[in-house]
C-alpha cells in the first residue's frame, strides 16, 4: 500500500528545484494555467531573502524495512510567511497522474501545522490558480471560505487602438537601467501603498526582474513631466513566450520556440496619486498596448482584483474581457 510521505525544506538542491519545475510544468500543461504565482517562480529561479518553506510530497510503499519511494516527486506547496499581519500564504501543486490519492491533504496537513509551529494558530491563505473545481472541493473540504478574487482579463491587439492622449507638459520614455530604479519604486510604492502583492517593493525585487528573459527596458514605458523630469507613472509590459522575450538586461533577443504564441501582459500600471486624475492611468495603458503591438502580438492579458471596481470600468473601456479567475481562500474560523 502507497501513502504520501512529505517533506520539508528551508532550501531546494539544484535536483529538487529541477524535480518541482518539471512538476509545474506538467500541472500546467494538464490544467492550462501555471499552478503558482509568478513570486514563486522567481524564487525556484533565483532564491531570495524571504522566508520560503518547500513541502515536496513523494509516494512510498511501506515495507517491513520501512517506507520506500515508489515514485518521482509528486506534490510541491510553498508556504511564504513575510507577512506578520496576514499570516502564511501558501500554493500547491499535485502531479496530475497522482490526483485524488490524498495528496494535497498531506500537504495541507503539512502546511497548517508549520503556520502552528511559527505560532499563527495554524491560520493559512491558500492561493488556487485558475478556480480549479478540485481546489474548491480541497478548500471547502478544509473549512475555507473564498477571500479575495483576482481577475485575468484579455483583449486582442488586432482591433482598434486609439492614441494615447497624455496631459499637457508629459511625455513618455523608456526605464533606464541602472539609472531609474530609485525614482520608479518611489512612485511605485505611493501608487500601490497598502497593495498585497505590488506595495512595499525595494531594490531587488526590481532588479531580479530586470535579469529574467522577459525584461524590456523598451517596454518599460515612463511617463514624466516635461519641465522638471520628475516621474508621474508608468506602464511595465511583459511578454509571455520564447521568441518575443525582452532578454533581460541585455535587450531583445530572439530564443527557441514555444508551445504558444506570445502572449503580451500589461505587467503593472502606476500613477503617483498626486498626478492621478488627468487621465494619465488610460493613455500609459494605450501606449503599452500599442508597444506590445508594435512587437508583432495580437493579444494581451492582465490582472486585477474583482473589488478593484474602477479599474475593471477602465478595462472594460479599454476592451478587456474576462478569461481567467484566481482565488484566495483562508480559513474562516481562524
Amino acid at each position: 500500500m502507497t501513502s504520501p510521505e512529505i517533506a520539508y525544506r528551508r532550501r531546494l538542491d539544484p535536483a529538487e528545484i529541477s524535480a518541482v519545475q518539471d512538476l509545474l510544468r506538467s500541472v500546467a500543461d494538464t490544467d492550462g494555467v501555471t499552478p503558482v504565482s509568478e513570486h514563486v517562480l522567481l524564487h525556484l529561479r533565483h532564491g531570495g531573502d524571504w522566508e520560503a518553506h518547500s513541502f515536496l510530497a513523494r509516494l512510498c510503499a511501506r515495507t517491513g524495512a520501512g517506507p520506500r519511494s515508489v515514485d518521482g516527486l509528486v506534490g510541491y506547496a510553498h508556504l511564504d510567511m513575510t507577512d506578520r499581519i496576514e499570516g502564511p500564504s501558501a500554493e500547491l501543486a499535485v502531479h496530475p497522474a497522482h490526483r485524488r490519492l490524498g495528496i494535497a491533504s498531506a500537504l495541507m496537513d503539512a502546511l497548517e501545522a508549520a503556520s502552528e509551529r511559527a505560532g499563527y494558530g495554524g491560520r493559512l491563505r491558500l492561493w488556487a490558480h485558475g478556480r480549479h473545481p478540485d481546489a474548491a472541493v480541497l478548500a471547502r473540504a478544509r473549512g475555507y471560505v473564498e477571500e479575495r478574487v483576482l481577475w485575468q482579463l484579455r483583449r486582442s491587439l488586432l482591433s482598434a487602438l486609439p492614441a494615447p492622449r497624455l496631459p499637457a507638459g508629459v511625455r513618455l520614455r523608456a526605464f533606464r537601467v541602472g539609472a531609474d530604479e530609485q525614482a520608479w519604486l518611489a512612485v511605485n510604492n505611493r501608487a500601490f501603498a497598502g497593495h498585497p502583492d505590488q506595495g512595499g517593493w525595494t531594490l531587488a525585487e526590481i532588479q531580479i526582474r530586470e535579469d529574467e528573459p522577459w525584461f524590456d527596458s523598451a517596454g518599460f514605458l515612463l511617463a514624466e513631466r516635461e519641465a522638471d523630469g520628475a516621474l508621474l507613472g508608468f506602464h511595465w509590459t511583459k511578454v509571455h513566450g520564447d521568441g518575443a522575450n525582452g532578454g533581460g538586461r541585455r535587450g531583445p533577443e530572439l530564443r527557441g520556440r514555444h508551445p504558444h504564441e506570445p502572449l503580451g501582459e500589461v505587467y503593472v500600471v502606476g500613477v503617483d496619486p498626486a498626478a492621478q486624475g488627468k487621465g494619465l492611468g488610460p493613455a500609459l495603458t494605450l501606449a503599452g498596448l500599442r508597444y506590445l503591438r508594435s512587437r508583432g502580438l495580437s493579444q494581451v492579458m492582465l490582472y486585477v482584483d474583482e473589488s478593484n471596481t474602477a479599474a475593471v470600468r477602465t478595462y472594460d473601456r479599454l476592451g478587456f474581457t474576462r478569461w481567467d479567475v484566481d482565488v484566495r481562500y483562508r480559513r474562516s474560523d481562524r
